[in-house]
C-alpha cells in the first residue's frame, strides 16, 4: 500500500473500493483492529458506512483483504530476490533477510502487521487469521525450497531457523529490547546458512 504521504489529494483520485482499504490500512496498523469502527474507516476513506459494506459484507472480510494485500507484499519479496539472483539460491536468501532488516525501522513504530493482528484475532476460523496462517505456510514451504536449492544440508531445520531469526528481529525490534537489529539479523541469517552448508569436499570420493 502507499504511504500516507499527500493522502488527501491521493484518496480524491483513488476508486471507493481502493479508499476503503487504504484507510483500513492506515487505521488498522495505527490504532489496531478492534478498536477501529466501520464509520471511523468510512470517515477517514470520504465515504458512508454503507459504501463500506457495499464492497465489503462484513469488517471481518475488509480486515482479510487488509491481509491479503500484506501477504502478497511479503510472496512479491520472494518473487523480487528470484529475480534479481537468478539461479543464486543463497543470495536469494540473503535478499529476503535483507527485506526485513530493511523494514525494521517501520515496525518499531508500528509493529508486525502479522503479529499485531494474531494478537487481536485468537479465534482460529476468523478469516483474517486463516489468511495469515496460509501466508506462513506457504512462505515456509518457499524458504524451504529456496533452503534446498541451495545445497544445505537439513533444508527444514535450516528455513526453521531462519525463520525463527526473521519474526524473532520483528518482535525485538517492535519492544525495543536489541539495538542493531538488521545488521544482527543479516549476520545471524548468513552464519545459519554457512553452518548448513556441506563441507567442500564433501562429495570428493576418497584417495588412498
Amino acid at each position: 500500500m502507499a504511504t500516507t504521504a499527500g493522502r488527501p489529494s491521493r484518496v480524491a483520485k483513488l476508486p471507493p473500493r481502493e479508499r476503503i482499504l487504504d484507510a483500513a490500512e492506515e487505521l488498522f496498523r495505527d490504532e489496531g483492529i478492534r478498536r477501529v469502527s466501520v464509520q471511523a474507516i468510512a470517515e477517514k476513506a470520504e465515504t458512508t458506512k454503507m459504501a463500506v459494506y457495499r464492497h465489503f459484507e462484513t469488517k471481518d472480510a475488509l480486515v482479510a483483504e487488509w491481509m491479503r494485500i500484506v501477504a502478497a507484499d511479503y510472496r512479491a519479496a520472494f518473487d523480487r530476490v528470484r529475480t534479481e539472483h537468478p539461479g543464486r539460491p543463497g543470495e536469494q536468501i540473503m535478499g529476503l533477510a535483507r527485506f526485513i532488516a530493511e523494514g525494521l525501522p517501520a515496525i518499531s513504530h508500528r509493529g508486525c502487521p502479522f503479529i499485531n493482528s494474531l494478537a487481536e484475532l485468537p479465534d482460529r476460523s476468523h478469516p483474517a487469521r486463516q489468511v495469515i496462517e496460509e501466508h506462513k505456510a506457504h512462505q515456509t514451504r518457499r524458504l524451504v525450497g529456496l533452503c534446498a536449492e541451495a545445497g544445505l544440508s537439513d533444508p527444514e531445520q535450516a528455513a526453521a531457523e531462519i525463520t525463527f531469526v526473521l519474526e524473532g528481529a520483528q518482535v525485538s525490534t517492535q519492544n525495543g529490547s536489541i539495538d542493531r537489529a538488521g545488521d544482527r539479523l543479516m549476520r545471524i541469517v548468513e552464519g545459519i546458512v554457512d553452518r548448513h552448508r556441506p563441507p567442500l569436499d564433501a562429495s570428493r570420493p576418497t584417495t588412498g
